[in-house]
């Protein structure tokens, strides 16, 4: 019944307040269209789609050259608009893996960690419909300077997907909190922009050293 209510709840909010900022995130949208309408990229790559950690990833087809692989990363985006656009950003393309950043915006937004593992067991639960051979990896929420304050909340999110990856095969978690601590157990303050909530070109390394260990694990 609480889960009925969850996913009940999970839709009604796709149905209005998404639609009711589709515009903000169209023109990203469109523009990724335009540029694969020019140049479709292969099927069964690895497609990185997600919030902005993704969109802000400059050095992304230089540290991934060696893993065939497409960014798709839009606006501030959280796991609603994943789900919104995911024929038009995910099914389209046909990838072998899907990497997916978000959860870190959605908890800015007031969603509680619970709901927001509800939406990723919704869209792991397409992805499987659409496209039963291809795998998911969920990056971790990670930790900035800016959002301190949602460390237990991110914590509380991680802790849920892991728990739902475990359980099914193709289904994969990615440690994005941990390595950005030090020894003491503070927070790195060295690997952020001036906003205190995107990384620099420090905090790119270690956010591309974690994906890299994990394709090296599953290639």
């Amino acid at each position: 019944m609480k889960k009925n209510l969850l996913l009940l709840g999970l839709l009604l909010s796709v149905s209005t307040s998404l639609l009711a900022q589709i515009d903000k995130f169209e023109k990203e949208i469109r523009a990724y269209e335009s540029k694969d309408s020019l140049a479709m990229p292969a099927k069964n790559l690895r497609l990185f789609f997600g919030s902005s950690s993704f969109r802000l990833w400059k050095s992304f087809d230089q540290d991934m050259a060696a893993y065939p692989s497409i960014n798709r990363g839009f606006g501030g985006s959280t796991l609603e608009e994943a789900l919104y656009y995911f024929d038009r950003m995910v099914l389209k393309y046909q990838p072998s893996w899907v990497f997916m950043y978000e959860g870190d915006n959605d908890l800015a937004k007031g969603q509680s960690p619970e709901f927001i593992a509800q939406e990723f067991v919704e869209f792991s639960k397409r992805l499987k419909s659409k496209l039963p051979k291809t795998q998911l990896v969920f990056i971790a929420a990670r930790p900035s300077l800016a959002r301190l304050n949602m460390l237990d909340k991110q914590r509380d999110l991680n802790a849920r997907i892991q728990q739902i990856v475990a359980k099914e095969k193709g289904r994969y978690f990615i440690d994005m909190q941990s390595p950005f601590f030090r020894p003491d157990g503070s927070l790195m303050d060295d690997i952020f922009v001036a906003d205190r909530l995107h990384l620099n070109e420090k905090g790119y390394q270690i956010f591309v050293k974690q994906i890299h260990e994990f394709i090296q694990k599953h290639p």
